[in-house]
């Protein structure tokens, strides 16, 4: 027997040595030799069916994020859909090249990047370097076709050192040589060339400088936005920087613009006549350059004097302006007119108030001020009048309007109203302007004299004695109240303390006013709380509560079963009160639970 065991292993082990040999047809290439060995075969193969494309992209992840992403060589249409094995075969020994095929008749478009210009005409291995790898795996790899990015900086110095787009190089720059940038296109920037400007060499406005070690041509952060960035001011900034109002592009001494200077930007704006005036009526035409325009730069707005005649021998000052204006000597014009000179200075109001307006027979004849009344009637029509006399309107308002007051709190709790709780915040157009006019006398002290009496009708005068709002409420809101239960029949307790008013003394449906709940409110509980107990304990058409439940919460409290028919004794005083009382359907099908019992024979219980 142990002869036969001997033979059969013998025989097994030639089976074996020839299954072997039908697996591993030779040996694999260096790039995968750490898979060589039977056990390692179903890394790569199915047994029984061929080599399949996603047992190689388990381990060549970097080709299946490529087509993933639908990018690169192996997406192409002449690739994608076919087997792995067809291009990349193996078992034909350690130094067979998987990667094999013709790199000078290669279609790079496959790979979604076309080679057009200087790159149609370099080696592969010129672009398909370690150097130019930015994955520190794929950039290990010898001779790899993989890592590269299709960014131009990827491969190439950004010679503007990040200062432009480093997405979009095309734009500017063509793929035969990168000087000149064939592309740029002035006009598309900012500043379009025009006039002289465009017959400038680059170099001029863009000059070299040498940055972070290497030459550097500036292309951005060059000032455009006024002439003076570039040229020199010979106005040395007395005119403006905005050359462009006088002249143009074609040459700095064409005054083709000059109609456009704005002169409200230097210090004599003009208005009026002035504007109708030719300049060369005011400035020298024939100055020198570094002086044009500017010899009367020293000369104020309303200094009048200097360039007209002072035909009032400068009785009323040289201010010419705060009578005259610039459209005519013969329009007076005070608004500019300093009141303050005279024995009443205009504040506030009286500032925008025309001069005739007070001055109805003359500018020059003397007007009584010391009293607000002299000009202005009284709005208030003597309320404020004692023993005939009238305080003066300043000692609550002011001369910017009669709408505001100084009047303060402070005063008015020192009158017959002193104001507390929820009055400190009430405007007072809310009490004093209940119609069109405003009121400060007589205007009422009780609480129905300005709020709506919302409970008449609907509250028993002996706790509402004659509307008396302050029985109940306080003047910090109407929501917290003072009234004290205990003076009806229904003292509050427990939870009934804690609850609203408005939550017990509810109106009946569609009732108009919300507040007749507070008459006729019921007292039994089961008027205002759910009666889940049915009829059970209904006494003389009653069900009273109390009995068992205090008014803290629905514990059963008060209850004891010991005055029941039947007493708890023995076990039956620790089991739960569910496992004896129990659910049960009434006749009008209200499901309750059940505490009445007709019979308490043990039977009935226990079976």
């Amino acid at each position: 027997m142990a002869k036969l065991r001997i033979y059969i292993f013998f025989i097994l082990g030639l089976m074996c040595a020839d299954v072997v040999a039908q697996l591993s047809p030779g040996d694999l290439t260096s790039a995968h030799a750490e898979l060589e060995g039977i056990r390692n075969c179903t890394q790569c193969h199915t047994i029984g069916q061929k080599v399949e494309n996603s047992k190689c992209l388990d381990c060549h992840e970097d080709i299946q994020s490529l087509i993933d992403q639908k990018r690169g060589y192996h997406y192409s249409s002449e690739v994608r859909g076919k087997d792995c094995v067809l291009c990349h075969s193996e078992h034909h020994g350690r130094n067979f090249d998987m990667m094999r095929f013709d790199e000078d008749n290669f279609d790079h478009d496959l790979t979604g990047y076309e080679l057009t210009g200087a790159h149609d005409r370099i080696e592969c291995r010129d672009c398909h370097k370690a150097d130019y790898i930015a994955d520190l795996e794929i950039k290990k790899r010898k001779e790899t076709f993989l890592g590269l990015e299709h960014d131009c900086v990827s491969c190439h110095e950004d010679v503007h050192q990040n200062t432009l787009s480093t997405n979009d190089c095309a734009r500017c720059h063509s793929t035969e040589t990168f000087a000149p940038a064939e592309y740029f296109d002035h006009d598309d920037t900012e500043y379009p060339l025009v006039g002289k400007h465009a017959d400038v060499e680059c170099i001029e406005c863009h000059q070299k400088e040498m940055r972070n070690g290497k030459e550097f041509q500036r292309f951005t952060g060059i000032e455009f936005n006024n002439c003076v960035s570039c040229h020199d001011d010979v106005h040395e900034g007395n005119l403006g920087n905005n050359c462009k109002q006088c002249h143009n592009e074609s040459s700095f001494n064409s005054w083709t613009r000059i109609g456009r200077f704005n002169h409200d930007r230097t210090n004599f704006p003009l208005k009026g006549s002035h504007q109708r005036v030719d300049c060369r009526d005011c400035h020298d035409g024939d100055a020198p350059v570094e002086q044009i325009f500017q010899d009367l730069m020293g000369v104020q707005t309303n200094d009048c004097i200097s360039c007209h005649e002072d035909v009032h021998d400068n009785k009323f000052g040289t201010n010419c302006a705060e009578c005259h204006n610039e459209e005519s000597f013969y329009s007076v014009d005070t608004d500019e007119f300093d009141h303050d000179r005279t024995d009443f200075a205009l504040v506030g109001k009286h500032i925008v108030v025309d001069c005739r307006e007070c001055h109805t027979e003359s500018l020059t004849a003397p007007l009584p001020h010391n009293e607000c009344a002299a000009c202005h009637s009284d709005y208030h029509e003597g309320e404020f009048m004692v023993n005939g006399v009238g305080p003066d309107c300043a000692e609550c308002h002011t001369e910017d309007g009669f709408e505001g007051s100084l009047y303060t709190i402070e005063q008015h709790n020192a009158s017959s109203y002193p104001l507390e709780g929820g009055h400190l915040a009430t405007p007072c157009f809310a009490c004093h302007l209940k119609e069109d006019k405003w009121r400060f006398r007589n205007i009422g002290e009780q609480c129905v004299d300005c709020h709506e009496d919302v409970h008449a009708g609907y509250i028993p005068e002996t706790y509402y004695p004659d509307q008396d709002c302050e029985t109940c409420h306080v003047v910090a809101n109407w929501t917290d109240n003072i009234f004290d239960h205990s003076l009806t029949n229904f003292e509050l307790q427990g939870k009934h303390a804690t609850v609203a008013c408005m939550e017990c003394h509810i109106a009946d449906e569609g009732a108009e006013n919300p507040y007749e709940g507070f008459l006729f409110t019921p007292q039994e509980c089961a008027e205002c709380h759910e009666n889940v107990h049915g009829d059970q304990f209904v006494e003389n058409g009653i069900t009273d509560c109390a009995r068992c439940h205090g008014f803290d919460d629905w514990t059963m409290n008060d209850f004891n079963h010991d005055n029941t028919e039947f007493p708890l004794e023995g076990a039956h005083a620790s089991v739960a009160c569910e496992a004896c009382h129990q659910p049960m359907e009434t006749e009008d099908g209200q499901i309750i639970t059940q505490y009445k019992f007709n019979s308490f024979e043990c039977i009935d219980c226990h079976q």
